[in-house]
């Protein structure tokens, strides 16, 4: 069993379930999206000062083809499959009760499955490398509670973007410097605070790219509730049930090989998920189905999309 096998395999043990994600094919067009595994819950949100250090890991399986909002036939589509392993990792440091500093990368394996130039013979190509890194800042200045917060950063292009089996639009890194602009704000909804809600977004924008490519721009958001919990090893421990609606929206890519014509994107999740909380540590997974999507053209979509994080405070 290779490296991305295993992740994969104790991922499923730990968590369950399908989920889903509409992302584009690279001949005609294919924008990652990856953003949306940043919004929702199980993403950092400050609660004092000092450092929270994190490692997760996202999957997804880009093998069913679509056309607007409907399935479409696999023969309409070059591609056949792209097959993303991701694990992220990073850390957030709060300096004091406002201010924040956040920093991530992470390494990508990516398989794709594409018909050859004669249109027959399906090539497979394979490929492991960093992806991009994200440096934000964090302000949490607006209550007492530190409930509400804004984000204010940059996407570095360090991933790969070179591998000369993927176009452009299936590199790893996407070569482009992004500005990253996003907020949340969580609140109880219940009086003893037994049930709470919470919301977050993120805008990312290209601010600098490639002649050859530039990404679509795309916001990402979060929206959903979760239970205060249920205590495990005599309160040690505590277990909460989430459910949330994560929204998507992508911009068409530009570039002499962007292919306006076929990406981007809009989608709209259902996920449900479950949190276990001791004093120091969060493990966090969900599964996410889509309950509405459309692409622009023909584009890959996959029926899995999941997210299992392990963070520590110290």
């Amino acid at each position: 069993m290779n490296f991305a096998s295993s992740l994969r395999a104790t991922a499923f043990a730990l968590t369950f379930g399908l989920g889903a994600v509409s992302l584009p094919a690279s001949a005609l067009a294919c924008a990652c999206g990856c953003g949306v595994f940043g919004v929702g819950a199980g993403t950092l949100t400050p609660t004092g000062e000092g450092g929270t250090a994190f490692v997760e890991y996202d999957f997804m399986n880009q093998n069913h083809n679509r056309h607007g909002a409907s399935s479409a036939p696999g023969t309409d589509n070059p591609d056949k499959e792209i097959k993303t392993d991701f694990v992220n990792f990073g850390g957030q440091y709060m300096f004091n009760r406002s201010f924040g500093v956040m920093v991530q990368s992470a390494v990508w394996n990516r398989s794709f499955h594409t018909l050859d130039s004669n249109g027959v013979t399906v090539d497979r190509f394979t490929h492991a490398a960093l992806g991009d890194t994200r440096i934000q800042g964090v302000y949490t200045g607006f209550s007492p509670d530190l409930s509400s917060g804004l984000t204010l950063g940059v996407k570095l292009p360090t991933g790969d973007f070179s591998y000369a089996n993927f176009d452009p639009d299936t590199e790893i890194g996407t070569g482009s410097t992004d500005l990253l602009i996003g907020g949340y704000t969580h609140g109880k909804l219940t009086a003893d605070n037994s049930f709470s809600w919470f919301a977050n977004a993120q805008w990312q924008k290209p601010v600098a790219w490639r002649h050859a490519y530039k990404p679509g721009e795309e916001v990402n958001a979060g929206l959903g509730a979760y239970y205060a919990g249920y205590d495990l090893w005599g309160g040690k421990a505590k277990v909460s049930p989430v459910l949330q609606l994560i929204g998507s929206w992508r911009a068409r890519d530009g570039g002499d090989m962007g292919h306006p014509g076929d990406s981007g994107y809009e989608r709209l999740l259902l996920a449900p998920g479950v949190e276990l909380n001791t004093a120091d540590w969060r493990l966090y997974a969900h599964v996410a189905f889509p309950v509405y999507q459309r692409v622009n053209g023909d584009q890959l979509t996959a029926p899995v999309l999941f997210k299992l994080s392990l963070s520590r405070n110290f």
